[in-house]
């Protein structure tokens, strides 16, 4: 039996993460669109929420954009934390605040190598 990477399985989980988060933002059920209206967000928001973790977990998907990709999503969801941390909900911090770090590890494992001049 293989190893498997957590370098390989972190950034796909990820971007798991955000496809559910994304579509669960997009269709946007009642007690989700209620809680936007509540933190004073327009009616439309959720729809860039919902676009812009999609294309996280785009970009977290390849290689190549993997380093924007983590940018993306630790952006949004430092948005996010700081959206429940004004409203006082502070139970509702940990997930982003758990996501984001997480995107930081992928991005700092997605930064290209520098080539020292020896």
């Amino acid at each position: 039996m293989s190893k498997i990477s957590w370098r390989r399985v972190l950034p796909l989980a990820l971007a798991a993460f955000f496809v559910v988060g994304s579509l669960s933002n997009i269709i946007a059920p009642g007690s989700i669109y209620a809680e936007y209206l509540k933190w004073g967000y327009p009616r439309w928001f959720h729809f860039v929420t919902g676009s812009l973790e999609l294309t996280a977990a785009i970009l977290l998907f390849r290689a190549r954009s993997r380093l924007l990709g983590s940018a993306l999503g630790c952006a949004v969801m430092c948005a996010a934390l700081a959206t429940v941390i004004i409203h006082g909900e502070y139970g509702h911090a940990v997930p982003p605040l758990v996501v984001a770090i997480g995107s930081l590890v992928v991005g700092w494992i997605s930064w290209p190598k520098r080539v020292t001049g020896r």
